[in-house]
């Protein structure tokens, strides 16, 4: 799965943000944003890259990009396609730190967009200001809520 993360990595230096907290050499918390405010193209090669990152399991993230792109709000804003914390730093604010840094660069005309994934990322999310939606379902069950954070909300 790292592999597959890469490639969206890969295509935030040219087309999006990252931002981390700890020294670049060894962050201990990034998140990994795309301003939809514009047209955003595809990541190069990522047919290619795609099969070689997730090899038998493939056609599962095919219909997971299928089911974010249906779910995805046509209105301009930020995309938060990933936010982590190393597993020895969560429970530190250093994913709320990385939330707070973009959304007070945001400015008051610009909303932001995300996909949560548990109950556990749902609050945290819901406490910086985004309101969930209606969840989808992948084919086996699991749940994303989509989650809309209006402009102008409060930092």
């Amino acid at each position: 799965m790292a592999d597959n993360f890469r490639i969206f990595v890969d295509h935030a230096v040219g087309h999006g943000r990252i931002e981390v907290v700890g020294e670049d050499a060894a962050p201990v918390a990034a998140a990994v944003w795309f301003p939809r405010t514009v047209p955003l193209p595809e990541p190069h090669d990522y047919d290619r890259r795609l099969v070689a990152a997730c090899g038998e399991w493939t056609e599962r993230f095919r219909v997971l990009d299928t089911l974010f792109e249906k779910h995805h709000p046509a209105e301009p804003h930020h995309h938060l396609a990933f936010l982590a914390v190393h597993p020895s730093r969560q429970n530190e604010g250093l994913g709320s730190t990385l939330l707070r840094h973009h959304h007070a660069e945001l400015g008051p005309d610009v909303p932001a967009y995300l996909e949560a994934s548990s109950a556990r990322s749902r609050a945290l999310y819901a406490r910086h200001g985004y309101q969930s939606r209606d969840p989808f379902h992948l084919p086996d069950g699991t749940p994303f809520w989509p989650m809309w954070r209006p402009a102008g909300s409060p930092v």
